[in-house]
């Protein structure tokens, strides 16, 4: 890995101030297209991001998903993207790839925001509105650290890639998952979306199920001829979150991850209040830590399931996986980025920048599964807490957004070899 002197690196940062109002434009409009999932109809915000990105001569190739597959997911549309960006001859544009992963789906916004979560309002030093910090905002620290690096330094050898894609609400497979079984990249270092004050190099897993309990309705004049369905869910629950008191005892080595926890999200069922219910689902998310084994996550959670309910008369029960996403582990190859990272983000936070694990899953881990080191670093606060992250009133602090698209383009800048020309 390269080191520039201190001058390239001020032209760089220099840079970066010269065109902040733009990038913080570019933010705007970016938020201003929702991009709620469910329903997840994303297509239109990749055209629309496609078009500003023609505005600076970044040709975006774009990937749509089939459509009888994104519905089958449980989506409407998706259209991912890769900016291709190669340097010097045919025979030196082969290595190092580097690759830059955001996603532009979101959760819905919610209730109770200040500012309107699609205004994109600039106020007191932040910027509101859903996406500002997951993870629309490092569309633009990607896009501006490229155009930086390229503006200043020149490089001379090596291929930069923007990968934005629209699949990571729901586990990424549509997303980046596609990308890389369809053949279409294959990057030698990935960094994704992430915060301005830690490098993640590690990451929860996730399994989420879908449980349906079947009992039999009846009136509730006549409870005794039904089988209620809602009183075997309560069994059910109640042995579900027992389960954390033990996970509790399982620790994990990684810094910034604890232990497993258990969730259920999403409960419904019966059909009126006077009707004994004969149906019940819920949806549970148990989160894994990178030593968990996730087969065997899996059977203990259908174990704890069937055991609750044996003896039950008139109970059955089925149970759906509704998603198994794997912890990402550190690769050895992330060293360059995670050594670049953090010596530039010293620099320029005026602080250690740790390596360390967070207990979000995300979709960095499919790179990772291909082999591909990446870490997790972009524009935005010290935690999820603080971003207000799929909550109401998600915001980002501006000079966070410019400090970390100063940081990647340094970073950019060591990575990919420049002409000995550039100043």
């Amino acid at each position: 890995m390269s080191t520039l002197p201190s001058s390239p690196y001020t032209a760089l940062d220099a840079w970066v101030d010269a065109h902040f109002d733009e990038q913080i434009e570019f933010l705007q409009a970016l938020v201003r297209v929702p991009t709620d999932t469910p329903p997840g109809n994303n297509a239109p915000h990749a055209d629309f991001t496609a078009e500003w990105l023609e505005r600076w001569s970044l040709k975006a190739e774009k990937f749509p998903v089939p459509e009888a597959e994104v519905r089958d997911y449980g989506m409407a549309s998706i259209t991912n993207l890769i900016v291709r960006r190669p340097y010097g001859s045919e025979a030196t544009q082969q290595h190092p790839i580097v690759a830059l992963n955001a996603h532009g789906d979101v959760v819905p916004p919610g209730e109770g925001w200040t500012y309107g979560p699609y205004d994109a309002t600039v106020a007191d030093g932040r910027i509101y509105g859903r996406a500002t910090a997951v993870s629309k905002s490092d569309f633009t620290t990607f896009t501006f650290a490229l155009r930086a690096l390229e503006a200043v330094a020149r490089p001379s050898r090596g291929t930069l890639e923007l990968h934005f894609t629209y699949d990571e609400e729901f586990g990424g497979e549509l997303g980046p998952g596609w990308l890389l079984r369809h053949g279409h990249t294959r990057p030698d270092l990935l960094v994704a979306a992430g915060f301005s004050y830690e490098v993640v190099t590690a990451h929860n897993g996730c399994l989420q199920m879908e449980v349906t309990v079947h009992g039999k309705m009846a009136h509730a004049a006549v409870p005794d001829t039904g089988v209620d369905a809602l009183q075997a869910t309560v069994k059910l629950l109640d042995a579900l979150y027992a389960r954390n008191a033990h996970y509790r005892s399982v620790t994990s080595q990684v810094e910034g991850i604890t232990h497993p926890y258990l969730n259920v999200g999403r409960i419904e069922g019966g059909t009126n209040t006077n009707v004994v219910p004969g149906k019940v689902s819920f949806k549970l998310d148990r989160r894994m830590i990178p030593e968990e084994n996730p087969v065997e996550v899996e059977a203990e959670i259908r174990g704890v399931l069937e055991q609750a309910v044996a003896g039950l008369p008139g109970i059955t029960v089925d149970i759906k996986r509704l998603l198994l996403a794997h912890a990402m582990k550190p690769l050895p190859g992330n060293a360059p980025l995670v050594e670049a990272i953090q010596r530039h983000g010293e620099t320029l936070f005026g602080q250690p920048i740790p390596a360390m694990g967070t207990p979000l899953y995300t979709d960095v881990r499919l790179y990772a599964e291909q082999g591909i080191p990446g870490v997790i670093y972009g524009a935005g606060p010290r935690s999820v807490l603080e971003s207000h992250a799929k909550r109401a009133d998600e915001r980002l602090e501006l000079e966070d957004l410019r400090r970390a698209t100063k940081v990647l383009a340094r970073v950019l800048a060591d990575l990919l070899p420049q002409d000995a020309a550039a100043p």
